[in-house]
């Protein structure tokens, strides 16, 4: 590829509307530009990323036994109403209507399709397993498109789905899957975590995410410092450690006439925050049950398992605290003073449930109560559960290490469905019996456009990217020093330029005739790995001159050490 040739337009000036790194260099560099909100084109540079992406994950898909079909994006209502999620989808599923008023959505995901297409297509167990895969645009309404196409509203992704007789053989695809992103990934070059995951709105009974590793990501992440242990910080456990001591402090009243946080009243008791204990007032949704949650003051709640714990809830109205506490927020506790005046259950997390002489909310505005200690000053909790986020270095829940943070971009996610969908559709095989039975299904996902953006935010610096060499829109830039036009250093790029391409090199020629400082500040932009400069003084010494792109010098090389550092 010739730049002469190819279109390619920078821009010098960061976008005003780009907050992340990655979309503000994919507009500077001119990957992508925007149509409307959500909706980007992807220009010939951008299009050469994306297709390298696209290309390791439909190898590695096909190396694991994956079948490449590909499935519409427009898809008829009455599917979605066999499982139910025309309407528990939500507003994020863009409704459409044809000429003959038919309803129709624009696709966000294909269980559905493939559940149908497998229903009409398998017939019995000896067609099982089977894992259908395609790489096809999907479109989600986003109510705040952001981030370019970190959270665009049309992207491409591929997604796969495998049927089974077994719960065994599930696992063992589940397995197969996991084990193949991670080589996608890997191959990919990215540095990135499988984590345990909630199934969210795909259901299932086992999930997984895999999440690139970046300041920027949007998920918290756990991970273990000794093992491969990782978890999103919504279901990582917080692991009950220690045994409650004995009391040693007599109950108390203290004035606090100003301090509604525990910190604030840890501060104004030159105690450790880790000694007081917060109580969080909820009502469930499904009996009106009153509940306060208490947790350690250093802690916080964890929405997901408190929802797994007592089923849904909301949290209790300053109304409703006064009435059955008589006392203002910042000041509820366990213990109560007068009894309240309807059901309180008082749950605790593991951590809070082990303190002694600790401190709470005396249920009287401008006072905490100090020396509390479960079972002499108030009754044991109702139930004692993991509730909480767990913090830099609690114990790694698989015995091995503490844990650590980090911030991750989800681009994978690898589910076991189950029989919910099969079944809501009522898709059968015969088994060797010539019973009729409900496959399992297995989903995986990996969001092929985001991957651009994610290995943008992990890899990049103050010139521009830094693309791992597998999704480069080019391995090796070309670049021609020539003010004189003269035909020797044209034709010696020439030939350095065609053997690159001989040995299968993906080149580019940098023919444009641009002085060098603008030249090499576009080929950083891009983020080429590789850089060889040929002039007129290289050439009258032998050499060219070579930068990789995380170099901070270059270096002058004769055709066989060139060779040899771009592995040749």
């Amino acid at each position: 590829m010739r730049l002469s040739q190819f279109h390619l337009r920078t821009v010098k000036e960061t976008p005003a509307e780009a907050e992340l790194v990655s979309h503000k260099l994919m507009l500077r560099t001119g990957m992508i530009r925007k149509l409307a909100s959500g909706l980007y084109t992807w220009t010939p540079l951008g299009l050469r990323v994306l297709r390298k992406v696209e290309n390791v994950v439909r190898s590695e898909m096909n190396a694991a036994g994956a079948i490449e079909m590909l499935m519409p994006t427009i898809q008829p209502r009455e599917l979605w109403e066999e499982t139910g999620r025309w309407e528990k989808f939500g507003p994020q599923l863009l409704k459409i209507t044809d000429r003959k008023d038919a309803d129709y959505c624009y696709a966000p995901t294909a269980e559905e399709v493939v559940t149908d297409f497998a229903r009409n297509e398998l017939r019995s167990y000896k067609e099982l397993p089977v894992n259908f895969y395609q790489i096809q645009t999907k479109f989600r309404d986003e109510i705040r498109p952001r981030f370019g196409v970190m959270r665009a509203r049309e992207f491409l992704m591929k997604d796969a789905y495998s049927f089974h007789l077994t719960q065994d053989d599930l696992a063992r695809e589940y397995k197969n899957m996991y084990d193949t992103y991670s080589r996608i990934f890997t191959r990919l070059g990215l540095k990135f975590r499988a984590v345990f995951a909630d199934t969210g709105a795909i259901g299932g009974s086992a999930s997984h995410e895999f999440q690139v590793l970046a300041d920027s990501g949007e998920d918290a992440i756990a991970y273990s410092d000794a093992s491969d242990y990782a978890a999103n910080i919504e279901l990582a456990e917080a692991v009950a450690v220690g045994e409650r001591g004995a009391a040693s402090e007599e109950v108390r009243n203290v004035d606090t006439p100003k301090q509604t946080t525990c910190l604030q009243v840890a501060e104004l008791l030159g105690i450790p925050l880790e000694r007081t204990a917060k109580s969080i007032a909820v009502v469930t949704l499904a009996d009106d049950e009153f509940v306060l949650v208490l947790l350690r003051g250093d802690h916080d709640v964890n929405e997901i398992k408190l929802t797994k714990a007592i089923g849904e809830y909301r949290l209790a109205t300053e109304e409703e605290i006064r009435a059955a506490l008589q006392t203002v927020p910042g000041f509820i506790g366990p213990v109560f003073v007068t009894e309240p005046t309807r059901p309180v259950r008082v749950i605790a997390d593991r951590a809070a449930a082990v303190l002694n002489d600790f401190v709470v909310g005396a249920n009287v505005p401008k006072f905490h109560t100090a020396g509390v200690n479960w079972g002499r000053d108030l009754p044991e909790p109702s139930l004692v559960a993991d509730l909480r986020n767990v913090v830099e270095g609690d114990p790694s829940p698989d015995g091995v290490g503490k844990l650590s943070m980090a911030r991750g971009i989800e681009v994978g996610h690898v589910f076991q469905l189950g029989d919910s969908y099969a079944r809501a559709m009522n898709c059968t095989v015969l088994d060797e019996t010539g019973k009729a039975v409900v496959p399992l299904m297995g989903c995986y996902g990996v969001g092929v456009s985001r991957i651009v953006a994610a290995a943008i935010e992990q890899n990049h610096d103050d010139n521009g990217i830094i693309w791992p060499s597998a999704m480069a829109p080019f391995e090796v830039a070309v670049c021609i020093i020539n003010p004189k036009d003269d035909e020797v250093v044209s034709g010696a790029a020439e030939v350095l330029y065609d053997e690159l391409r001989a040995r299968g090199v993906d080149v580019v020629m940098d023919d444009r005739g641009l002085r060098p400082g603008q030249m090499f500040a576009d080929i950083e932009l891009l983020g080429i790995p590789h850089r060889v400069v040929v002039s007129g003084r290289g050439l009258e010494n032998g050499t060219y001159e070579y930068r990789g792109r995380r170099d901070t010098d270059s270096v002058n090389l004769d055709r066989s050490a060139l060779f040899d550092k771009l592995g040749l």
